[in-house]
C-alpha cells in the first residue's frame, strides 16, 4: 500500500504523525523498512514511523540531501561532503569529498538497473556517475550550463529527467550521453519532476510559483497547465505507480492528490490536507462538544481543525468582498481579497439557519460573516451606514461578539466617538442579552443596556486594556491590561474582585475553564499561567519556547489548545494543576507532539503520584473493591444463598481397579515409621505474623496480608485465632492491637471497621470472659470514638464553608 511522507517543521507526517526531532527536518527519504530524516548535522532512522532505531553522526555541516540505497544510506551536507553509511551498523562505508568550487552536489539519484551506480548533479551544471563500491568516477557529463535542481528516473531504462535552474527540462540517455528532448518551463527553476507509469507518456514538472506543467513525451510539447496548484513553491510531486494519481505538496502547508480522468487533460483535485500557510492569530472552540477548533491565520483563511481525526478538518476559505468573482478567478487573482482576520466570534445556536461566525479584518472597516456548515464565507458584509459614504475616515473594526442566542452581533470600531475616546479593545454581551460591556484605550470600562444602548456604569481602569473576556455563566469579566496585570470584574456587583499579577510581557490571550473557576492567560514572556478565581491564587505555570498568541479551553474541560508565534500548528495538552510556592520559577516544557532534548530537565513532565496519606489529620479509605470487605458480616447468608438446590447427580458406576502391591524398600519403610502429627495443626502465615507483631509492635505485614485475602479466607483466619481452633488469647489480643494501629494511622478506615465487626461476631462471648481481651477492646473503642469525632468535625467545617460560598458574593 502507498503512504505519503512530508516534513512539517520538526516532525514528519506519514499520514499519521511521527515523533518529533530537536530541529526542523531538512531532508526526508524512505525505503521499504525505514524512514530517514536529516536535521542539522544528524540523521535519524525511524521504524514504524515513530521509533528511532538508528542515528548517524559524522557530518560537520547541515545535511540537505538523502538517498537510501539498498543496505546503505547516502547523505550530502552543505560543505559538499558525501557520506555513504551502513544502515545497520551506523558505520561510514565510504566518504567522497568534492571541491565545492568545481562540483557542488545539488541532486543525486540511482539509475535503474545500474548496479552500485549513483548519478550526482551539481550547481555548476555538470553530472558525474560513480561506482560507490569501487569508489571510482565512471563518467562526467558536461551539462547544459545551468545548475541541476532535480534528477529523476524515467520509465525507460538509461533515460533520466534533468531539471535545471534555468527552467529547462532535459530528457537524457546516460548510456550513450545523448539528449533525447528538451522542454522549457517559463515559471522559473524546475523544483520537481515525475513521470506517469500507467501507460500515458506524461511528465509533470513543478515551479516556484505553484504551477504544475504537464508535458507529452511522444508529442514533445506542453499539453496542459495546472495553474495555482499551490499558492507557493511546489516542493514535491509524485505520480503513484501504475495509477492516474499525482500527489503534490508545497510551502503553503498543503498536500493535494490530483486524478487524471481524461487523457491529455488537467488533473482534478481528488482529496487534500491543508493547514495555515502563515501562523494562526486567533483560535476558538466552535461548539460544546470540544471537537472542532476554529482558527484564523495571517494567511487570511479561516479553518476548522478536528481533535478527533484530521479527515474532519475543513477550510472555510479566504475572506473576499466578491465571493462569485473569487470562485471564477481563484484566490490568487482575487482583487477583492480581504486582509487577515484579527479576531472573530462564533455561536452555534442558530448556525443551521444563518451564518454563525463574524470576523474583523486587519485595518478594515467591513466585518464579514462565515457559515460553518457550508464551509465558506457568508452572505453578509457588515458596515456602519455613517462610514460607508466617507472612505477617507480612518475607521476599522476592532472587536466583535455574538450573543448566546445566535441572533445578534455586536461590532465596535476604532473611531473617536461618544462610546470611547480611543480604540475599543474588547466587547462582550451577557448571557441574557441585557448588558453590553466594552473596554477602550481611554482606560474606561463601560456597561451599556443592550437594546437601548443606554450607558449604565463607567469603571476606571488603572491602565489601558489590551483585551477582555466574559464568562457568561458566572458573570466574571477578565480584563488584560497593558501593565501586564489581569483584573476580574463581577458583572453583578460591578466591582473588581480579583487582581492577578506575575506576567512580564504583553498578555496575548485569555480563556476560562467551562465552570469559570480557572482563568488561563498567555503572554509574550512565553509563560502560560492558570489562576484560581475563588482562592485568587496561581495554581499552575509553565514556559514554552515560543510565546502563545491565542488560547482556547475545551468546553468539556479536557484540553487546552494554543497557537504560538511563528508556528503553523495548534497544540493540545492538559493543564496539570498543583499547588505552587510563592517563589516558584517555571521551567520550559516542550510543546505537545515534540520531544525534549537529552539535556532538558524532564521533572516537570513526570506523572504525579499521589501519596498514600495526603495529611496526617485526614482519614483515608482503602482502594480495595467493595466485594473484598463489605460482605464480611454476611458471609453465612451468602453461603446459604449459594447452597445448591439439588443434590449432585451420581455419576455412572465405574469398576474399581486397584494397583498391584509392591514391596517397599528399606528406606521407604523407615520413612513410614515417622509420622509428623504437628502438620495437622500447622500455624498460618497470618497467625505467625500476629505473634511476631507482639514483640516488635509492627503490624504492617499482617495488614498487608489481610488486604490480599478474599472474604472466605479472612473468615477462616479469624476463626483460627480462637483457642477452640488451636489459637491463643495473646494472639487474639494482638489482632485487637492491629485494629488500634490501623485506626491510629487513619488509613484503611473501612477495612478496620469490617475486620473488627467480623472478629466481634465470631468471638464476642469469649472476649467478654477474658479480662485481657476486654481491656484491649475498650482501647479500640476509644480510638474509634476519637476518629469518628474528628471526621464529624471535618464534615461540619466543610458544610459551613460550602454554605458560606453559596450565599456570599466574591
Amino acid at each position: 500500500m502507498f503512504y505519503v511522507l512530508t516534513a512539517v517543521g520538526q516532525c514528519f507526517h506519514t499520514y499519521n504523525v511521527s515523533n518529533a526531532l530537536p530541529e526542523d527536518i531538512s531532508s526526508l527519504a524512505a525505503d521499504r523498512m525505514l524512514v530517514y530524516a536529516a536535521y542539522g548535522k544528524l540523521i535519524s532512522a525511524f521504524a514504524k514511523n515513530k521509533e528511532v532505531v538508528h542515528t548517524y553522526t559524522g557530518h560537520q555541516a547541515d545535511v540537505h540531501l538523502l538517498l537510501p540505497f539498498g543496505d546503505h544510506l547516502i547523505s550530502v551536507d552543505k560543505d559538499n561532503a558525501v557520506i555513504i553509511w551502513d544502515v545497520e551498523s551506523e558505520d561510514t562505508y565510504l566518504q567522497i569529498s568534492y571541491d565545492k568550487a568545481s562540483f557542488e552536489v545539488s541532486a543525486l539519484m540511482h539509475p535503474s538497473t545500474y548496479l552500485n551506480k549513483i548519478l550526482f548533479g551539481s550547481s555548476q551544471g555538470s553530472l558525474q556517475l560513480w561506482n560507490i563500491k569501487s569508489n571510482k568516477l565512471l563518467f562526467t557529463f558536461p551539462g547544459w550550463a545551468s545548475a541541476v535542481t532535480v534528477l529523476q528516473q524515467t520509465p525507460a531504462v538509461d533515460v533520466m529527467g534533468v531539471g535545471l535552474a534555468s527552467g529547462q527540462i532535459i530528457i537524457h540517455n546516460i548510456r550513450f550521453d545523448e539528449t533525447l528532448m528538451k522542454f522549457q518551463q517559463d515559471w522559473g527553476p524546475v523544483t520537481a519532476l515525475s513521470f506517469r507509469t500507467d501507460g500515458h507518456p506524461i511528465m509533470a514538472s513543478g515551479s516556484p510559483i505553484g504551477h504544475v506543467g504537464l508535458w507529452d513525451l511522444e508529442e514533445k510539447k506542453l499539453v496542459s497547465q495546472m495553474r495555482d496548484a499551490h499558492t507557493t513553491v511546489i516542493a514535491g510531486l509524485t505520480f503513484l505507480q501504475n495509477e492516474p494519481l499525482l500527489i503534490t505538496n508545497g510551502a503553503d502547508n498543503a498536500i493535494r492528490v490530483w486524478i487524471f480522468v481524461v487523457a491529455g487533460g488537467d488533473g482534478r483535485l481528488l482529496r487534500h490536507r491543508t493547514g495555515h500557510s502563515a501562523p494562526p492569530t486567533k483560535i476558538q472552540h466552535n461548539d460544546q462538544s470540544g471537537i472542532n477548533i476554529l482558527s484564523a491565520g495571517q494567511d487570511g483563511t479561516l479553518q476548522s481543525f478536528s481533535t478527533v481525526h484530521e479527515r474532519f478538518n475543513k477550510s472555510l476559505g479566504h475572506g473576499t468582498l466578491n465571493k462569485t468573482r473569487a470562485k471564477k478567478k481563484g484566490v490568487t487573482h482575487d482583487t477583492a481579497k480581504l486582509p487577515a482576520i484579527t479576531t472573530f466570534a462564533s455561536e452555534t445556536a442558530r448556525q443551521s439557519d444563518w451564518d454563525g461566525i463574524i470576523a474583523c479584518h486587519r485595518g478594515f472597516l467591513v466585518t464579514t460573516t462565515w457559515n460553518y456548515q457550508k464551509g465558506s464565507i457568508g452572505a453578509h458584509k457588515l458596515e456602519p451606514e455613517r462610514f460607508n459614504k466617507n472612505r477617507s475616515l480612518n475607521v476599522h473594526a476592532t472587536a466583535v461578539d455574538i450573543t448566546s442566542c445566535g441572533n445578534f452581533a455586536v461590532i465596535w470600531h476604532f473611531f473617536v466617538c461618544a462610546a470611547h475616546a480611543g480604540p475599543v479593545r474588547g466587547v462582550s454581551v451577557d448571557a441574557l442579552n441585557q448588558l453590553t460591556v466594552s473596554v477602550g484605550a481611554d482606560r474606561l470600562l463601560k456597561i451599556w443596556r443592550f437594546k437601548s444602548k443606554e450607558l449604565l456604569h463607567t469603571h476606571s481602569l488603572p491602565a489601558a486594556p489590551a483585551s477582555s473576556l466574559l464568562h457568561r455563566d458566572s458573570g466574571m469579566l477578565a480584563i488584560a491590561l497593558d501593565d501586564f496585570t489581569v483584573h476580574i470584574l463581577d458583572m453583578e456587583t460591578r466591582r473588581a474582585v480579583r487582581k492577578f499579577s506575575g506576567h512580564r510581557g504583553q498578555i496575548n490571550d485569555m480563556t476560562f475553564s467551562p465552570d469559570g473557576r480557572w482563568l488561563i492567560t498567555a503572554s509574550m514572556d512565553c509563560a502560560i499561567r492558570t489562576w484560581d478565581l475563588p482562592s485568587g491564587s496561581l495554581v499552575d505555570c509553565f514556559l514554552v519556547d515560543a510565546a502563545a498568541v491565542s488560547l482556547s479551553m475545551s468546553p468539556t474541560g479536557n484540553f487546552l489548545a494554543s497557537s504560538h508565534v511563528d508556528g503553523l500548528g495548534i497544540y493540545l495538552y492538559m493543564v496539570s494543576l498543583r499547588p505552587l510556592p510563592a517563589d516558584y520559577e517555571p521551567t520550559v516544557i516542550m510543546l505537545p507532539g515534540t520531544c525534549p532534548s537529552k539535556d532538558a530537565d524532564s521533572s516537570e513532565m513526570l506523572e504525579y503520584i499521589s501519596p498514600a496519606q495526603l495529611d496526617e489529620h485526614l482519614v483515608t479509605l482503602s482502594l480495595l473493591p467493595d466485594s473484598r470487605w463489605k460482605n464480611l458480616l454476611h458471609l453465612d447468608i451468602i453461603k446459604k444463598k449459594n447452597k445448591p438446590k439439588e443434590r449432585p447427580k451420581i455419576a455412572k458406576r465405574l469398576v474399581p481397579q486397584f494397583a498391584l502391591p509392591t514391596t517397599p524398600s528399606e528406606d521407604q519403610v523407615n520413612s513410614l515409621d515417622i509420622v509428623n502429627l504437628g502438620v495437622l495443626a500447622q500455624k498460618s502465615t497470618f497467625y505467625l505474623q500476629l505473634e511476631n507483631a507482639l514483640d516488635n509492635n509492627s503490624y504492617e505485614e499482617p495488614v498487608k496480608l489481610l488486604r490480599e485475602l478474599g472474604p472466605s479466607a479472612i473468615e477462616t483466619e479469624l476463626r483460627a485465632l480462637s483457642p477452640d481452633m488451636g489459637g491463643e488469647v495473646r494472639v487474639m489480643q494482638s489482632f485487637l492491637k492491629m485494629i488500634s494501629s490501623i485506626l491510629q494511622s487513619k488509613r484503611d478506615f473501612n477495612l478496620a471497621q469490617a475486620y473488627l465487626a467480623l472478629f466481634l461476631k465470631l468471638h464476642l462471648r469469649f472476649i467478654a470472659d477474658q479480662p485481657e481481651l476486654m481491656e484491649e477492646a475498650e482501647s479500640v473503642s476509644a480510638h474509634l470514638e476519637e476518629t469518628w469525632m474528628s471526621m464529624q468535625m471535618l464534615l461540619n467545617q466543610n458544610i459551613c464553608l460550602l454554605s458560606y460560598i453559596k450565599s456570599a458574593l466574591l
